[in-house]
């Protein structure tokens, strides 16, 4: 374009004769025109320049646009999950906290049952250590074992050495059992005979489980036709020298081993009944 110009103006020169004057005020119209070509060439080059970063930062901004979008739907669906969880969450919390109170209902009507159980029992051993408070301890002894009521007779006291045939005197103690377990006829028991491990050499006796054997049905039949008691109630178990309380290694320890022991059965129906009449009272 300079070029242009130029030819233009030598031009005119040439083809024309001009004053000095004419002369220096085009050359003046040249270097101003080309000072504004100039300018007019900087400013564009800031524009391009000032245009490209304006593009650079527009993408940018779309980008981070696009990511804020994007995050933002995650975000929104990421609220709408919480929101089914809390909800999910506050019914599984109501349901486990209404099994925990009805577990915790459970376990008190279960309490309420052994309580009342232990008042039995505690009330049984307390009727029998009262009727038989004036015998030797030696020969009577009573004791609770996991809720069970066992009356323990020793030997001597009930029966003849090899005999199963009640004496009169066991007759007096059995009597006194027979009237607590009569005023308790909720109650069942099993009369277990128990020996030693010295073989038996006796007519009409076997071994020491028979010998067992038939001094728990002699008991049983005394508590029956002599005292009344109800023989569905009873149960006669000979257990021979297979449950000892003391090792057989001497006189003293092999009497402790022969002995009848009644032991008070807990009534598993009846307990569980309790449990289940305190649930149905608790709805």
């Amino acid at each position: 374009m300079k070029k242009a110009i130029a030819l233009v103006i030598s031009g005119i020169l040439l083809s024309s004769c001009v004053s000095q004057k004419k002369f220096t005020e085009l050359e003046e119209l040249q270097q101003n025109t080309k000072n504004l070509l100039d300018s007019a060439t900087v400013k564009l080059n800031s524009c391009d320049e000032e245009k490209e970063t304006a593009m650079a930062t527009l993408k940018s901004l779309q980008e981070q646009n696009n990511f804020l979008t994007a995050n933002n739907r995650d975000l929104i669906s990421n609220i709408g999950n919480l929101t089914t969880l809390s909800q999910k969450g506050a019914e599984n919390l109501e349901i486990s906290l209404e099994s925990m109170k009805e577990k915790d209902v459970r376990i008190q009507r279960m309490q309420d049952a052994v309580t009342k159980k232990d008042s039995v029992t505690l009330a049984l051993v307390t009727s029998l250590k009262g009727v038989l408070g004036n015998m030797s301890d030696e020969d009577i002894e009573i004791n609770v074992e996991k809720g069970v009521v066992y009356v323990s007779i020793s030997d001597k006291l009930l029966f003849r050495s090899g005999s199963y045939t009640v004496t009169s005197r066991a007759k007096e103690v059995l009597g006194k059992v027979a009237t607590v377990v009569n005023n308790k006829p909720e109650l069942e028991f099993m009369v277990e005979g128990h020996s030693d491990n010295v073989p038996i050499k006796a007519d009409g006796i076997v071994d020491n489980w028979d010998l067992s054997v038939k001094r728990a049905t002699a008991v049983v039949r005394i508590l029956e036709k002599d005292f009344g008691v109800a023989p569905a109630r009873m149960t006669a178990a000979g257990r021979s020298y297979y449950v000892p309380v003391a090792d057989n290694d001497t006189s003293s320890n092999r009497a402790k081993n022969r002995r009848t022991r009644i032991i008070v059965l807990p009534k598993l129906d009846q307990f569980y009944s309790m449990i289940e009449q305190g649930m149905e009272a608790a709805k």
